[in-house]
Formats: C-alpha cells, structure tokens, sequence
C-alpha cells in the first residue's frame, strides 16, 4: 500500500512540475508569429475560423494535460484500494 501511494504521489509531483512548462510552451505558440517563432496570433480578430478553433484546442492544452495525470495518479491509487484487499 505504502508503494502504492509513493507512486501517485510522484505522479502528482511531476504533474506540478511539468505543468508551468506546458503553459509556456501554450503562451508561446498562442503569441504572433515572430522572427524566431511561428505562432497562431490568437490575439488577432481576423484570423480564420479554422485558427480560432485551433487557438482554443491549443488553450485547452494545458488542464487536459494537468488533469488527466492527476486521473492517472487517482487510479493508481484506486485500483490498489479496489484490488488490493484481495491479497
């Protein structure tokens, strides 16, 4: 059980940690292009629909990410609750 909980615990730890990363790597390719970068300008009123649409899957990038390990760290520690009385 103690392993069990250790390991969603550093699931949980990465998700933290990885998360501010995630985000920039968002912010940066929601930005205007640039010389060095290429970015959808979502910012941009006159951009396609097809862009807008794709400015919000990008935005929605980040909770998707941060989200699901936090699920895969619940079911880790879920399944050795469910499961684990058997032994």
């Amino acid at each position: 059980m103690f392993y069990t909980i250790m390991l969603g615990l550093v699931v949980i730890i990465i998700a933290l940690a990885i998360a501010p990363v995630v985000l920039s790597f968002v912010n940066d390719a929601r930005a205007p292009t640039s010389d060095t970068a290429v970015g959808l300008d979502c910012g941009n009123s006159s951009i396609s629909d097809y862009q807008k649409g794709q400015c919000v899957l990008t935005d929605l990038a980040t909770p998707y990410f941060f989200f699901g390990l936090l699920a895969i760290a619940g079911i880790v520690i879920g399944a050795k609750l469910y499961f684990g009385s058997a032994e």
